[in-house]
C-alpha cells in the first residue's frame, strides 16, 4: 500500500481538520493538504517523472515540506530528504548516487544549491516552493495515489556518517507503515487535538513521525523559526496545547533546563520523544522531576528507523520499582514488530548481563543499502540487522545501550565502554557535558581521555569522583576541558572530531 493513502484516507474522514500550522497560524486543513499533495503527484507525473524515480528534497523545516513528501509518494516516486545543513559538496554525492530526477529546494538554500545541480547530470529540473515552477505543479488537475507495492521503495535516507560517504537506506512502504504501527503501540496514542511540533529536522527521525499523526488528523506545526527554539516551543505548547515532538537529547536537557530557568508552564506538552544519541540518567531524572510522565524514549536507527525499542512514559515513571534507577538507563524493550538481540561475533544470543551487539529483525527492517551489495551483506546477515551497537538485555528484557562497536576502548586488554564513565562524570553539579574517547598509547593500546564542559573544576575532582564510583582502570587518564562539545545538526557529539583533536 502507498504510504500516502493515509493522506487520502485522512482527508476524505475529517477534511476539516486544520493541518499544517506555521507557528499558530493555520495554513491549510486537511482536504487542502490533500489536494495540495496531489496536484504535485499529478505536475511530477504530467513531466515525465515515474514510479521509482527519485525526487530529492533539500529544505529546512518549512510548512511546505511536508505537502512535497506526499507529493513524490502519491506520484509513485522515491523521496530522497537530504540533511539541509549538508555542504554543497556532500549534496551532489547524495544527488549522484541517488540518480534525482528532480530536487525541491528552499529559497534560502537555493543560491548554493543551484551551482551543485548544473553539474549534476540527473537533475533535470528545480522545484522552489513560491517560484514559479512550483506554482505550476500546484495547478495540475489531483490524480488518485499511484499503487505501490508494501515493498516498493518509498524513503531512501542516507546515513550521517562520520567516515567515508553516507550509505542510501531503502525504507519501504511497508517499512514505514510498520514504524507507524509501533508508534501507536509502542509510543504513544495520538487523537486529533494533538500537534506535532517539527523542531528538529524533518528529513530525519522528526519528519518520520509525521505518518501517525496524519492517520490521526492531528496538527501538524512548523515553528516559525524553522528549529528548535526553547523559549519558542514553550510558548507553542501554552497556545496551542497538546504539543508533542521528537528531539534528541541534548534538545531535551536545553528544554528542561529552559523552563527550570525561566518557569514556564509545562503543562502545554504532551509527549516528548526523545533518542538518537545517550539520554544520561542524571538528565532524564530532572526532566521527570521538572516535568513529569511527559517522556518516552526510543531507539532505532535509519536502518530500522525508530522501531528497536522504546522505554514507555509508565516505565520512566514508575519510581517505586525495585529497578527503576536500572531502567531508566536504559532503552527499553523490543517494540513490539520487532525482535531484538545481544550477540556475539557468531551471531549466537548471549545470556542475560552479557555485552555483545544488538541485532535486530522485523518488517521494519531496511530493504538494504541503495546499490551497495558489499554493505548490505555485511550489515543484513541470516535475516538480522546488525546495528554495530554494543547492549546488553537483563532477564526482563530491557537492553542497555553501552556504545558503537568503534567506540569500545580496549585499554590492557579490557572493554571501558564511554557511556559508563560519561555517566559518572555528569553527576558532579559543576559539569554540564562530557565525552570519553580513547587515545592511541604504546603501553596499553589505548587509554581513556574525557572531554568536559565544566564551571572551576579540575581533573583531580572528577578523578576523584571516578574512583568511587568505577573500576580505576576505567578511568580517564587526561580531561581535557572545553568550552562546548562539536556536535552534527542532530545534537550527536562528534567523537570523530574529538579524537583528531588528540592527534
Amino acid at each position: 500500500m502507498n504510504i500516502a493513502q493515509l493522506l487520502l484516507r485522512t482527508a476524505a474522514v475529517y477534511p476539516d481538520r486544520p493541518a499544517i500550522l506555521h507557528g499558530e497560524r493555520v495554513l491549510c486543513d486537511y482536504r487542502t493538504f490533500a489536494r495540495r499533495a496531489s496536484s504535485i503527484a499529478a505536475g511530477l507525473r504530467a513531466k515525465g517523472y515515474a514510479p521509482d524515480d527519485r525526487a530529492a528534497v533539500f529544505m529546512g523545516n518549512c510548512p511546505e515540506y511536508l505537502e512535497v513528501l506526499y507529493g513524490i509518494w502519491w506520484a509513485g516516486l522515491v523521496a530522497v530528504p537530504v540533511n539541509a545543513k549538508l555542504h554543497p559538496r556532500e549534496l551532489a554525492y547524495v544527488l549522484e548516487n541517488a540518480e534525482a530526477c528532480c530536487l525541491f529546494v528552499s529559497a534560502d538554500l537555493a543560491p548554493a544549491t543551484l551551482p551543485v545541480v548544473a553539474t549534476t547530470p540527473t537533475v533535470n529540473q528545480v522545484f522552489m516552493p513560491g517560484a514559479r515552477e512550483y506554482e505550476q505543479l500546484l495547478e495540475s488537475a489531483p490524480m488518485p495515489p499511484e499503487h505501490r507495492a508494501a515493498d516498493d521503495l518509498a524513503w531512501l535516507f542516507y546515513t550521517s556518517g562520520t567516515t567515508g560517504h553516507p550509505k542510501g537506506v531503502m525504507e519501504t512502504h511497508r517499512n514505514l507503515l510498520g514504524m507507524t504501527s509501533c508508534y501507536f503501540s509502542d509510543v504513544d496514542p495520538v487523537d486529533p487535538d494533538d500537534a506535532i511540533v517539527y523542531a528538529a529536522p524533518m528529513s530525519h527521525g522528526a519528519g518520520l513521525y509525521n505518518f501517525p499523526h496524519v492517520l490521526k488528523a492531528a496538527r501538524h506545526v512548523v515553528p516559525a523559526s524553522g528549529g528548535f527554539d526553547p523559549d519558542e516551543l514553550c510558548g507553542l505548547a501554552e497556545r496551542l496545547g497538546r504539543l508533542s515532538l521528537f528531539a534528541a537529547p541534548t534538545m531535551v536537557k536545553r528544554l528542561v533546563e529552559h523552563i527550570a530557568a525561566s518557569g514556564a508552564d509545562p503543562r502545554g506538552f504532551k509527549t516528548i520523544v526523545y533518542g538518537g544519541g545517550p539520554m544520561y540518567v542524571e538528565d532524564i531524572r530532572k526532566g521527570l522531576d521538572l516535568m513529569g510522565k511527559r517522556f518516552v524514549q526510543i531507539y532505532g536507527q535509519g536502518e530500522c528507523p525508530m522501531t528497536i525499542t522504546a522505554l514507555s512514559r509508565e516505565q520512566l515513571g514508575d519510581r517505586d520499582h525495585p529497578r527503576w534507577a536500572e531502567r531508566i538507563a536504559s532503552v527499553g524493550v523490543a517494540q513490539t514488530l520487532v525482535e531484538v538481540k545481544v550477540a556475539a561475533a557468531d551471531g549466537k544470543a548471549l545470556p542475560a548481563g552479557a555485552t555483545g551487539e544488538i541485532l535486530v529483525r522485523g518488517d521494519v527492517v531496511m530493504a538494504g543499502y541503495w546499490r551497495n551489495p558489499e554493505a548490505t551483506a555485511k550489515t543484513l546477515r541470516d535475516g538480522w540487522l546488525w546495528t554495530g551497537d554494543m547492549g546488553s538485555l537483563d532477564a526482563d528484557g530491557f537492553l542497555t545501550l553501552k556504545d558503537r562497536s568503534k567506540d569500545v576502548i580496549i585499554s590492557g586488554g579490557s572493554n571501558i565502554y564511554p557511556r559508563e564513565v560519561e555517566e559518572i562524570l555528569l553527576k558532579h553539579p559543576a559539569v554540564r557535558e562530557a565525552s570519553v574517547v580513547g587515545r592511541a598509547d604504546p603501553e596499553w593500546g589505548e587509554i581513556v581521555v574525557a572531554f568536559v564542559v565544566a564551571d572551576d573544576l579540575t581533573g583531580a575532582e572528577l578523578d576523584a569522583l571516578c574512583l568511587d564510583h568505577i573500576a580505576r582502570f576505567k578511568r580517564p587518564k587526561q580531561y581535557h576541558f572545553v568550552d562546548s562539545l562539536p556536535k552534527n545538526n542532530y545534537g550527536k557529539v562528534l567523537k570523530t572530531e574529538l579524537r583528531q583533536r588528540l592527534d
